[in-house]
């Protein structure tokens, strides 16, 4: 077991599995590497969010320092790489790396020289990897300003990167779930001349914590499914259902469940196209006699907020009686009620997805119930990134969860049992 940073800068006990697997994907990581005098690119995640040039939440960026870290102790020549943002415009300087550059350069007490060149690759960044002492870092460019050459996996791009390193290590788990040539594409032209693909701490830890949550629960296993729509966690429902003892719906997608078993929903949010597919996902849930949790109540609104934080007034009204000028836009406090108490005997939870409108004071109160049963329980607790991840860490409850994935959309490829380009590209043991 090794002491590690957890994402809020406390220290958490991660045991990691030893021996050879990485929760059975049997995978190198940065362990098994001599880094001393090589170049190694990593592909890190520092898509952060940014407001006016400055960071608004650095979780990212402390995740990925215990792999650059073990990295620059070895001694070797440390290349960082990242997307920032979706550069839709083309590059420019609101989606430079440059913010980032400068906060991992106080977090690692050294300079980290930034290659502010568009071009990520160009001879900016040859002549900086060139000039490169053991123990060195440089980051490249966004390389999502290289626009389809990253994002369609180009093998020029590709072999572009792989010509800047020895070694390739993969710490991006927030971009393992897309075959883009900093994630994927590289590592066949490191392979090609002899060199090793492996995963970072980072990489580690959430292949851990996730695939041993679905592969390997200590029951009861209970798996709580949040956030608007139904069609983005299809599969994952279907496959949790098989796992797990227990899945509590909420957020906006359950209204698409309550409107298959037949209840007016009003103006609540509504998937049409999906409704037999609730309706199978119901009776699954029986056949495998597992418990599927839907709410009992709803906090409704007249008028959707504008903006989302404004002021609302809201009535509570039992699932059998929502008036059909109304809609729902939280779990009620009977059905938080519930979903505090089906998490109190568990002893695995994982929550993906937001139980309201939490951006809103008034309609977090569901969040809040869960994030604050989840943080009393002995429970490990799995939050699934994106908007889960940022619900509780803006809540406070960070510090009490288990682990909270770094990768939204990658975290729930996982729990849907697909497997991940990123990791599936890292070298066999």
């Amino acid at each position: 077991e090794r002491k590690m940073p957890c994402l809020h800068g406390h220290l958490t006990k991660v045991i990691f599995i030893k021996g050879d697997r990485i929760m059975g994907l049997n995978k190198k990581s940065v362990d098994d590497i001599n880094a001393k005098g090589k170049r190694v690119l990593v592909r890190c995640d520092f898509n952060v969010p940014l407001k006016n040039g400055e960071i608004t939440d650095e979780t990212r960026i402390v995740a990925a320092l215990p792999t650059i870290q073990k990295l620059i102790d070895d001694g070797g020549k440390v290349i960082l790489c990242s997307h920032l943002g979706k550069v839709k415009e083309g590059p420019n300087e609101k989606e430079s790396l440059a913010p980032v550059a400068k906060r991992l350069s106080e977090k690692l007490g050294k300079e980290v020289v930034f290659v502010a060149d568009y071009n990520v690759t160009g001879e900016a960044a040859t002549g900086a990897v060139e000039a490169m002492k053991e123990g060195d870092i440089v980051l490249l460019q966004n390389t999502r300003f290289r626009g389809k050459e990253e994002t369609k996996n180009g093998e020029e791009f590709s072999k572009e990167l792989a010509d800047l390193a020895d070694l390739y290590v993969c710490d991006a788990f927030g971009s393992s779930h897309r075959a883009h040539a900093s994630v994927e594409g590289v590592t066949k032209f490191i392979t090609a001349k002899g060199g090793e693909n492996v995963v970072g701490y980072l990489m580690q830890k959430e292949i851990n914590f996730l695939g041993n949550a679905v592969e390997n629960p200590v029951r009861p296993f209970v798996a709580i499914l949040g956030g608007a729509k139904v069609a983005d966690k299809l599969n994952v429902i279907s496959n949790l259902l098989e796992k797990c003892d227990t899945l509590i719906i909420g957020g906006g997608m359950a209204y698409t469940f309550l409107k298959a078993q037949g209840y007016e929903i009003g103006k609540s949010l509504v998937d049409n196209e999906k409704l037999d597919y609730c309706k199978e996902m119901i009776e699954k849930a029986e056949k495998l006699g597992k418990k599927l949790l839907l709410p009992v109540d709803s906090v409704t609104i007249a008028e959707f907020p504008n903006p989302i934080d404004a002021p609302v007034e809201t009535v509570v009204c039992g699932v059998a009686d929502m008036p059909a000028d109304r809609e729902g836009c939280d779990i009620g406090p009977k059905t938080a009620e519930m979903y505090a108490e089906a998490v109190k005997s568990a002893k695995t939870v994982v929550w993906n997805g937001p139980m309201g409108v939490f951006e809103n004071p008034t309609l977090a109160a569901g969040t809040i119930a869960v994030a604050k049963a989840l943080a009393e329980t002995d429970a490990t607790t799995i939050i699934g990134g994106g908007d889960s991840a940022a619900a509780v860490n803006q809540l406070g409850f960070g510090d009490k969860m288990s682990h909270i994935s770094t990768g939204g959309g990658a975290s729930l490829e996982f729990l849907e049992g697909k497997v991940l380009p990123g990791v599936a590209a890292a070298d066999d043991k």
